[in-house]
């Protein structure tokens, strides 16, 4: 199986201080990863130079064999990256299905492209592909509701389902389960579970150890903004170097 995302010697410093030293990880095609480390390890520093939000120092990075290194931020959309925040980031005014529209902004070709969805005209493309996707998500029932009145796990999902409206090869789920009691996190990763067997490769930022062990197939670890380690969720709770530097030790932790 070939790989969607590879990291080489990437490096990112700020005013002198190494925050992302000499990583390099490859993320296969299809793969469910994540991403772990303690409070400062780097990991949304990673984010935030795949996304183009940071410039690296050095290295290079991938995404289905193109070089998306110096490539500006708002083009990687294009080369099939997608994400969402630790934070939400929906728009707490409009309804369900016009905050899902607007993943697809990147298609938009005019301000009229943009604003009239908002309208929610009745033959209106993007609405009818916004209701699909969230009606395969499970999540039709909402559509026509005001985002800010619904249940946070709700919205969590709703999140997911935007960001993948523009059809990403590689989709950066950021804390998704931050908050989830566990039937929402049960929820979450039902979806997410979902969309991977469409193809959509995840890698996925996450504390939640038991959320991580659930979902993923593939663990890349940090400390210090190095990599210490790298296999299945069930070794990494083996590891001692991830016992001691992100789990503290503590074994139980990691079972």
């Amino acid at each position: 199986m070939s790989a969607v995302l590879s990291l080489s010697s990437v490096n990112k410093s700020f005013g002198g201080l190494a925050v992302i030293d000499d990583v390099s990880f490859d993320i296969e095609q299809g793969s469910r990863s994540a991403l772990i480390g303690p409070n400062g390890a780097g990991k949304t520093t990673i984010f935030n130079l795949l996304s183009g939000i940071y410039e690296v120092n050095s290295g290079r990075m991938f995404l289905d064999g193109a070089d998306i290194t110096d490539i500006p931020a708002r083009d990687r959309i294009n080369f099939g990256m997608s994400r969402s925040f630790q934070n939400i980031r929906l728009m707490p005014h409009l309804s369900t299905v016009e905050n899902v529209m607007l993943g697809q902004h990147h298609l938009a070709t005019s301000f009229k492209d943009i604003f009239y969805p908002l309208g929610l005209r009745p033959k209106n493309k993007w609405a009818e592909q916004a209701r699909a996707s969230l009606s395969e998500a499970g999540l039709d029932t909402y559509a026509g509701q005001v985002v800010s009145e619904l249940p946070y796990g709700v919205q969590k999902r709703i999140e997911v389902v935007r960001a993948l409206m523009s059809d990403p090869k590689l989709l950066l789920l950021d804390e998704p389960a931050a908050g989830l009691n566990a039937a929402e996190s049960n929820e979450l990763q039902a979806l997410l579970e979902k969309v991977s067997t469409s193809g959509t490769t995840l890698l996925v930022v996450e504390h939640d150890m038991n959320f991580v062990r659930n979902l993923c197939q593939h663990v890349v670890v940090l400390n210090f903004g190095r990599k210490i380690f790298e296999g299945t969720p069930e070794e990494v709770g083996k590891d001692p170097q991830v016992l001691e530097a992100y789990l503290g030790g503590d074994a139980s932790d990691a079972a």
